[in-house]
């Protein structure tokens, strides 16, 4: 003869099955929940590199890179930035768009707004050769002047090594 469970039991056997359930929705709502974040994180990622694309090619960056362009030499362009500075003129202010353009980006970084890779996928080698162009300049400025871009500098170095005649520019 069959025994039949007792209301207790029945309780607790409808309790463990939804229990289960819950438990089960639980994990799936977890895993769909981290999938959505992943999701948001690259979308932020992609509208902060169309934003950062965006800008370089503005006016007045492109302004800054043609004003550079100038210049013959980084001592040339040292010596005429200093000179800007010393008389604030607005070519000092036109120059310091591309210096602090640089300085945001490692910021952005830094805090991680922006990840490194998407930085050297899109800038890479030009970040070393514009901070190499820049650091006459920078250095003439004062030693803790534009540190973020020094940093973000020597660390695109260590992931790309150039030749040791201007490996060491921090």
């Amino acid at each position: 003869m069959a025994v039949q469970p007792n209301w207790a039991e029945q309780v607790t056997a409808i309790a463990t099955a939804i229990g289960a359930v819950g438990l089960v929705s639980a994990i799936g709502a977890t895993f769909f929940g981290a999938r959505q974040v992943r999701e948001a994180q690259r979308s932020r990622q992609a509208q902060v590199a169309a934003d950062l694309l965006r800008r370089w090619d503005e006016e007045g960056l492109v302004e800054a890179r043609r004003l550079v362009g100038q210049f013959q030499t980084k001592e040339a362009l040292r010596d005429a930035f200093q000179g800007f500075i010393a008389t604030n003129a607005p070519e000092a202010y036109v120059l310091y768009r591309e210096l602090d353009y640089f300085e945001q980006l490692a910021a952005l970084e830094q805090v991680g707004a922006v990840h490194f890779d998407l930085i050297e996928l899109l800038l890479g080698d030009r970040l070393i050769e514009r901070f190499e162009m820049w650091k006459p300049s920078i250095d003439a400025m004062g030693p803790d002047v534009y540190p973020l871009f020094r940093r973000l500098v020597a660390k695109m170095q260590v992931r790309r090594p150039r030749p040791s005649s201007v490996r060491n520019l921090t």
